[in-house]
């Protein structure tokens, strides 16, 4: 996985409650075999009109948040299914992390073992970002991972926490395999002194 350390781009305002799995990639794009065309699938319903023309309302098809490296959403996002396409549908268009007050458990999970951060913030605090990013001329944030802020346009600063775990992995683009095998040697100290206690399994 890409590495997450410092980040900017453009964050793009979707802040309507309980925005589900069926939203972000609806269910006809979940019968392929590979994960390709998923970027197309990403919020297809929102992005197209019926004909197949972008849909010039809908925030991803305006400038400047058509070229959005980030989302700032509102409380539950990910709800519903548990589909994973979800997930590589947001990593294929772009997004590096999705910026909120809550989100749904399994796609939270999710979007960690697809290196996609989720920075959780108290309602007030994303009150703050979500005007910002609203305006085309303050839509440019940046996010810090190891310092765990992100900076406004105007050049203030929002602390975020995350669990340790999740920041290593992301800060050195780990998958849960990867994860594990940075605890190599501790797992085979281990192996060794079960062996040792227990003769009888080997």
């Amino acid at each position: 996985m890409q590495p997450f350390t410092t980040i900017s781009g453009i964050a793009a305002p979707m802040l309507a409650a309980h925005v589900d799995t069926d939203v972000i990639m609806p269910k006809q794009f979940l019968k392929g075999i590979d994960r390709s065309g998923l970027d197309r699938g990403l919020f297809f319903d929102l992005r197209f009109l019926e004909g197949g023309a972008p849909n010039p309302e809908f925030v991803l098809n305006q400038a400047p948040w058509n070229q959005a490296s980030f989302l700032v959403v509102g409380p539950n996002f990910g709800c519903g299914s548990s589909r994973e396409h979800a997930v590589w549908g947001l990593k294929q268009l772009g997004f590096r992390a999705l910026i909120g007050t809550s989100f749904a458990g399994i796609f939270f999970d999710n979007c960690q073992r697809n290196g996609v951060l989720l920075i959780q913030l108290d309602d007030s605090e994303l009150q703050q970002v979500g005007r910002a990013v609203s305006q085309p001329d303050s839509a440019q944030i940046g996010v810090d991972l190891e310092r765990q802020q992100i900076r406004l346009s105007d050049g203030s600063c929002i602390g975020f926490e995350i669990e340790p775990l999740r920041k290593e992995a992301l800060l050195l683009g780990l998958d849960a395999i990867g994860s594990t095998l940075q605890r190599t040697a501790q797992i085979r100290k281990f192996e060794a002194g079960h062996l040792r206690a227990n003769p009888w399994l080997a």
